[in-house]
């Protein structure tokens, strides 16, 4: 499976989002959703390098909010399922476009019983290259609304400014994603690393680190007696709550094994919040 990678600032930054064909991982630390967050789902999609999945939030029956390096360069449709548990060994049973070159189509998500959407990226994402513009927000504008699943809010602009240090440190964030934990293989060198299975919704809590205009970093070691742990590949896209509403979508991280810091797009900002409103994210 082919990993994103990007540079970020001064460091690499290990992008959170994974193809469907060999190891990923997700929630280091945590454990399995159940139906705690049913409007958090998975997304997956075709570009030019391949299958890849990330995980998005329904924030109106019509729109789910996630990244926008889980939504640039798309092909064809993305598919969208809620399904919290979607396989606990190989394989994932998702379906496999008939073209991959043109992606997923809307007659065959639907005849495999998937949901599906059109993936849009914010105008102002700046590919990981500037910093004070990350701007790595996008939307998938379903083709029909989803009945049965309540939206979730997203957070008033400029909520996360009340949460400057020393606050901050002492707050913790719930997040959400596709995919299994960090964890110990069942032999060979006991060094915890990404596993494949079992796919599915995991939730955990993260504590502050730090924020800027435009992100909002938090301390991802499953060891910190302050949280449950933090994100890793095929979390991408999912939300980070703060009392019930979305304030970030998981964005990036900084280490192979997912155990350290994790970055996470505000979309408690002017440039976000104005862009969702004008794709109906957000009125």
């Amino acid at each position: 499976m082919r990993v994103r990678r990007w540079c970020a600032a001064t460091v690499v930054a290990v992008l959170l989002s994974i193809g469907l064909a060999a190891p990923a991982a997700a929630i280091t630390g945590g454990e399995p959703d159940g139906n705690r967050h049913p409007n958090v789902g998975l997304i997956v999609f075709y570009d030019a390098d391949g299958r890849f999945r990330c995980s998005a939030t329904l924030v109106t029956p019509t729109v789910l909010i996630t990244a926008a390096h889980c939504t640039s360069g798309t092909l064809g449709r993305t598919l969208v399922t809620f399904t919290s548990v979607i396989a606990d060994q190989p394989p994932s049973g998702l379906p496999v476009a008939a073209d991959p070159s043109v992606g997923y189509t809307l007659e065959e998500l639907a005849a495999a019983g998937y949901l599906s959407g059109t993936a849009l990226t914010h105008p102002q994402y700046s590919d990981f290259t500037d910093p004070r513009n990350w701007n790595d927000v996008g939307v998938i504008v379903l083709d029909r609304p989803v009945n049965g699943v309540t939206p979730a809010p997203i957070a008033p602009l400029n909520q996360l400014d009340r949460y400057a240090q020393p606050v901050l440190n002492r707050t913790n964030f719930e997040v959400v994603g596709y995919g299994t934990e960090v964890r110990k293989p069942e032999s060979g060198p006991q060094k915890p690393e990404p596993m494949s299975y079992p796919l599915l919704r995991r939730y955990t809590t993260s504590p502050g680190q730090k924020l800027t205009s435009q992100i909002l970093q938090l301390n991802g070691n499953p060891n910190d007696v302050r949280g449950g742990g933090g994100t890793c590949f095929g979390d991408s896209g999912g939300p980070v709550l703060l009392g019930g509403a979305i304030v970030a979508v998981t964005s990036y991280g900084y280490t192979d094994n997912c155990r350290y810091l994790g970055g996470y797009q505000r979309v408690d900002i002017t440039v976000v919040q104005d862009w969702l409103t004008s794709v109906g994210a957000l009125s």
